[in-house]
């Protein structure tokens, strides 16, 4: 039923798989070519049709599959070809097929055992049949080629999957225990002062009438005990504040080891407004988690400092996927990142130059005021 569905819906390849999927089939015209070239039985050519239309729902459902039933499929096509390959050479097209789809059986032993399987099915049909080494061997190295290559995308893609959902539990741990320290900082910071002030404050209303005196003593007391609370919590989130980037840019390092990309940084003592800090913050998040999904990198560099009145934050990784000078192509966390930039009179720059190099400049407002007291004093 849930098939059904799909079909209706036109849902025939899961979300993460390109539309390219389907340019694939092209390659049946191989299988096709015997027709054309020559004269040609009806039912022969009948039946070819039927076996294609039979092999093309068992191709999409390989993108469906998961596991060890991913094994009946790529038999059954493997089978297809095995079938026609004696009275049809471009029947290798299926055999390719099914070395293709052991991408979809896990674990990654088994496919790569259930691939050899198919080559062992090819070469036993090849020599019982005496079948052309013309067909044997082109089939042999193309099987074999396409089903190690899509097995080891397949396993690349799993990890990727893997580590972006480790990270998202890690991001949510990380929240949550932020929160629950939050909640005691405070409760330590605050609790014992407001208990005070509400003591006092009951004091104060019974002298009110008795000593007023004292009445106004302890009103004092009140006030001095709001000042000096008031002024803790702004040093502790002062104190939240400066770690937003520190803590992004452990969660970076963690992040890019776990995807086995060399780290190097150099962070110079920056003054930080607060929402510079935290523009910057969600730039490194959005960039690091670029660079370790789809850099295909092997080093990030990571550099904050001053230059002039800016901030400058740059990120650079030599990955491969983008060649030089190309044009770079904004998702909706680039889009987001340098709407925040601009937002506040900043610039976001992204050039392709071996690797992608995202450079953040920020303007460095404190530094700014700075002088302009340092000028006012002269």
């Amino acid at each position: 039923m849930s098939l059904f569905k799909r079909l209706i819906n036109e849902s025939w390849l899961p979300a993460h798989q390109s539309k390219s999927i389907y340019a694939w089939l092209i390659m049946l015209i191989f299988f096709f070519l015997k027709y054309i070239d020559t004269q040609f039985n009806t039912l022969e050519l009948s039946l070819a049709i039927l076996c294609t239309l039979a092999f093309i729902p068992l191709y999409l459902a390989s993108f469906w599959v998961k596991g060890k039933s991913g094994i009946v499929i790529a038999l059954a096509i493997c089978l297809l070809g095995l079938a026609w390959a004696p009275i049809n050479p471009g029947a290798s097209v299926f055999i390719i097929f099914s070395a293709a789809s052991c991408a979809c059986i896990q674990p990654t032993k088994l496919a790569y055992a259930v691939l050899a399987l198919i080559v062992v099915l090819l070469i036993a049909v090849s020599i019982t049949f005496k079948l052309s080494l013309d067909f044997l061997v082109p089939s042999l190295i193309v099987s074999i080629s396409i089903g190690a290559a899509t097995i080891m995308q397949a396993t690349l893609r799993r990890s990727r999957d893997k580590l972006i959902r480790s990270q998202e539990e890690v991001a949510h741990l990380a929240t949550i225990a932020e929160r629950e320290r939050i909640s005691r900082d405070l409760h330590d910071l605050l609790g014992h002062t407001l208990s005070l002030i509400t003591i006092k404050a009951e004091l104060a209303g019974k002298l009110l009438t008795r000593d007023p005196q004292a009445c106004q003593q302890e009103i004092s007391d009140i006030e001095k005990t709001a000042r000096n609370a008031l002024s803790e919590v702004r040093s502790a989130v002062t104190g939240y504040r400066q770690v937003g980037f520190t803590h992004e840019l452990a969660s970076a390092a963690s992040c890019l080891n776990a995807a086995n990309i060399a780290l190097t940084t150099r962070i110079d003592d920056v003054r930080l407004s607060a929402s510079a800090e935290n523009i910057l913050s969600l730039a490194l998040r959005e960039a690091i988690t670029n660079v370790a999904r789809h850099s295909h990198a092997q080093l990030c560099e990571i550099e904050l400092g001053t230059e002039g009145n800016w901030i400058v934050l740059k990120i650079k990784d030599n990955g491969t996927r983008l060649p030089d000078n190309a044009v770079v192509e904004l998702g909706n966390g680039l889009v987001g990142m340098r709407e925040r930039v601009t937002a506040i009179g900043g610039q976001l720059i992204l050039e392709a130059r071996h690797g992608l190099s995202l450079q953040i400049q920020l303007p460095d407002d404190k530094n700014k005021n700075q002088q302009k007291q340092q000028g006012v004093a002269a």
